[in-house]
């Protein structure tokens, strides 16, 4: 599409990649941008906008999902490392550690722990793994960091898929407004000529 170009090649080194997203790219001059070749009319390169707009927004809900879900991840992930920290604090003593444990949604369960210095952690997909309290907790800590710069790194996502939503929206404007005083002009002449 004539407005927008591929990151890949063009983008200095210094710039961010944004998730292979395309940018969109600001039309300044209408005219000559009509005519380029490949813009036959304005009901096709606005036609050509909307598709780029409506990519935009697919993107925007996928980024969406993904930082929801890194949001609820992240809290879980403290609430893990709290609790082995806990832990890590009882496993010299002989005592047993009391505790309540979510069973179902608002129904706790109490439960009497023994110490122990092995935890078994959920991975997801029906993968759970056993191991040393330090060895869950340092890989706990190295998922926190993952997921915590993850999330930073979709804020920016979305806020230069934002931008580049305002700039498709501005050049739709913008060469609508360029076909209507085009039209316009065509029927001034069109009445002049009839006269």
């Amino acid at each position: 599409m004539a407005a927008t170009i591929d990151d890949s090649s063009a983008a200095p080194a210094t710039k961010k990649k944004h998730l292979g997203i395309p940018e969109a790219i600001f039309v300044e001059d209408v005219d000559s941008f009509m005519k380029l070749p490949e813009n036959e009319s304005a009901d096709t390169v606005l036609r050509k906008l909307d598709e780029q707009y409506q990519k935009y927004k697919y993107m925007e809900v996928n980024l969406a999902q993904k930082k929801l879900r890194l949001k609820s991840q992240i809290p879980q992930i403290k609430q893990t490392l709290e609790i082995l920290r806990h832990m890590q604090k009882k496993k010299e003593t002989t005592e047993p550690m009391q505790t309540h444990y979510l069973l179902a949604d608002n129904v706790y369960c109490k439960a009497s722990v023994p110490p122990t210095d092995k935890v078994c952690l959920w991975l997801g997909a029906n993968v759970m793994l056993e191991y040393d309290i330090d060895e869950a907790q340092a890989l706990l800590e190295k998922n926190l960091t993952t997921a915590s710069r993850n999330l930073d790194s979709l804020e920016e996502d979305l806020d230069f898929l934002r931008d580049q939503f305002t700039t498709t929206e501005v050049n739709m404007a913008r060469v609508y407004n360029w076909d209507v005083k085009r039209r316009s002009k065509e029927n001034q002449l069109k009445a002049a000529d009839k006269s």
